[in-house]
C-alpha cells in the first residue's frame, strides 16, 4: 500500500497543477492544516529535480502567506473573544505579561518553528494573539521557511538520486520515521 500511494505521489509531482496543489498545502499548513508540504514537496523535487528551486520557491511565498492568515486568525479572535473573557475573569493582566515574554522571544519562536517539525500554525497564530510586530513575523518567517525549503531543495538538488533511492529502498521506515516527528510535533505542542 505504501509502495503504491508513494508511486501516485511521485506521478503527481510530474501533473501539469502540481505547483498549485503545492502551494495550496504550504498556504493552509501554515495556519491550520496539520500536514506539512514537503510531503509534497519532496516527491516533487525527487521527480524533477532540475525544478528544486522553483519547488521551493513556490513552498515559501505560500507558506509564508499561509502564516500571515495564520497570524490574523490570532489576532481577530484574540480580540473578539480571548480578551472579553479575560477580561471577565479578572486576568487580562496576566495575558499582557505573557504576550510581553513571547513577544521578547518571538523572533526565535517562529525562527524554530519554522524551521523545524514542530507546527509553524501554532506560532503564526499565538504571534498574531499576541501582538508581535507585524515586520518582525513576516521577516522572520521568511527566513525560517527559505531555510527549511531551501535546504530541503539544495539537498534533494544534489544528492536526489542517492535519497531516492535510500527512501525506495526504506519505504515503510521512512513512512514510520514521518509519522513519529509529525505525532511528536503535536505532543510537544500539547505540553508547552
Amino acid at each position: 500500500m505504501l509502495r503504491s500511494l508513494y508511486d501516485w505521489t511521485i506521478r503527481l509531482a510530474d501533473h501539469p497543477h502540481a505547483l498549485w496543489a503545492l502551494a495550496i498545502v504550504a498556504f493552509i499548513e501554515s495556519s491550520f492544516f496539520p500536514i506539512p508540504p514537503d510531503v509534497l514537496m519532496i516527491p516533487m523535487i525527487l521527480a524533477r529535480p532540475s525544478r528544486a528551486w522553483l519547488i521551493a520557491s513556490v513552498a515559501l511565498v505560500a507558506s509564508v502567506l499561509g502564516g500571515m492568515l495564520g497570524y490574523a486568525i490570532g489576532a481577530f479572535f484574540y480580540e473578539s473573544l480571548g480578551q472579553p473573557i479575560l477580561e471577565a475573569m479578572g486576568k487580562a493582566h496576566a495575558m499582557e505579561e505573557f504576550n510581553q515574554r513571547f513577544n521578547d522571544f518571538g523572533f526565535w519562536a517562529v525562527l524554530t518553528a519554522g524551521v523545524t517539525p514542530f507546527p509553524y500554525k501554532v506560532i503564526t497564530i499565538m504571534s498574531g494573539w499576541t501582538g508581535m510586530p507585524l515586520g518582525t513575523f513576516i521577516a522572520t518567517s521568511i527566513l525560517a521557511r527559505a531555510l527549511r525549503f531551501f535546504a530541503v531543495a539544495g539537498l534533494l538538488w544534489g544528492f536526489g538520486e542517492p535519497i531516492r533511492d535510500f527512501i525506495e529502498k526504506r519505504l515503510g521506515l521512512m513512512f514510520t520515521l514521518f509519522i513519529l516527528l509529525l505525532i511528536g510535533g503535536f505532543v510537544v505542542v500539547k505540553y508547552i
